[in-house]
């Protein structure tokens, strides 16, 4: 799934409740849930990031020699106006695009 492109607020929104935990039936495994959807788009995109500004990276020990690199500059700040990480997971648990399975154990006897 492709998160850059998640229709995510960029501000804070007020959810329904009723809305969020509707397909769980319990609002704490909900949002633990989504804590940890939140986690993972979190470390996908620290990933992508660290990726794209090594290819900018210079290997040089001179301190005198600090030039900016435009490309770089609109790298980063294309990932500083993404969306939060917990505003996609919540808006990808609305649409109903994570995929969960409970994990209780079946009665024995």
């Amino acid at each position: 799934m492709d998160v850059k492109n998640l229709e995510a607020p960029i501000n804070t929104v007020t959810l329904n409740k009723q809305e969020i935990d509707k397909p769980t039936g319990n609002i704490y495994e909900a949002i633990s849930i989504i804590a940890k959807r939140a986690t993972q788009i979190n470390t996908d995109i620290k990933r992508e990031l660290l990726e794209k500004l090594d290819e900018f990276a210079t290997y040089n020990d001179s301190l005198e020699e600090i030039f900016e690199n435009k490309e770089q500059i609109e790298v980063s700040k294309f990932y500083e106006k993404l969306p939060k990480p917990h505003a996609m997971a919540v808006q990808e648990w609305l649409e109903d695009k994570i995929y969960y399975r409970g994990t209780e154990e079946e009665p024995q006897g």
